[in-house]
């Protein structure tokens, strides 16, 4: 090999680290998921408290994003979060669950205390 391939090649070491520490061991959790999803009982109690939990998990960062926000959101108050959850929240219901429609007017009311209040 010629002195300038090894260059080159030394120049991807990040990149095969990032593949190897990163991407690799991701990916072994989604192709053993692919692989036995077809054998799981998705209405087993397991499968039920893992959907809890997730649940869960989920209630509780947006409720950490509402209350104890991080950064720009944090110069807007409580009750403007709180509203444009809600409106977040009866806009998804009444669009027939369709999340897209929450998330962009959850995002409107944001942007719109925004610039009336700060």
């Amino acid at each position: 090999m010629s002195e300038e391939a090894v260059k080159s090649l030394a120049g991807l070491g990040p990149y095969l680290t990032i593949v190897v520490a990163a991407a690799l061991p991701t990916h072994i959790w989604r192709w053993l998921g692919v692989l036995f999803a077809g054998r799981l009982n998705e209405g087993s109690e397991f499968f039920i408290w893992v959907k809890a939990v997730a649940t869960a998990l989920v209630a509780a960062v947006i409720a950490r994003l509402i209350l104890f926000p991080v950064g720009p959101l944090e110069g807007l108050a409580v009750p403007a979060r709180l509203a444009a959850a809600a409106a977040g929240f009866a806009a998804y219901i009444a669009s027939g669950k369709t999340l897209a429609v929450g998330v962009v007017v959850a995002e409107a009311v944001l942007v719109l205390s925004w610039f009336i209040l700060v």
